[in-house]
């Protein structure tokens, strides 16, 4: 009997090529609604916009609060200032 003319064979290695296209199939659709509902289940008061002005862009709404984040170019007090930094 020749080897390549096993029809067993053949039919053996087609359905474990198919388990894993399945596995990742199923995978990829239950991350894909986990950040659907992330995303839905993140409320805010209003949706958040870029407002362009002179010479920057400022983000107006949304969960972000700016008054919380440190301005840009200036070092927080205790912060580690790392050896390839160059301001």
């Amino acid at each position: 009997m020749a080897r390549g003319n096993d029809a067993r064979r053949a039919r053996a290695t087609r359905s474990t090529g198919l388990v894993p296209l399945v596995i990742g199939l199923a995978s990829a659709a239950a991350l894909t609604g986990a950040a659907y509902i992330t995303v839905d289940s993140a409320s805010c008061g209003s949706p958040a916009q870029y407002i362009r002005h002179d010479s920057h862009v400022e983000l107006v709404g949304g969960c972000v609060d700016g008054a919380k984040l440190p301005a840009t170019g200036t070092q927080q007090a205790g912060g580690v200032v790392h050896g390839n930094y160059n301001p």
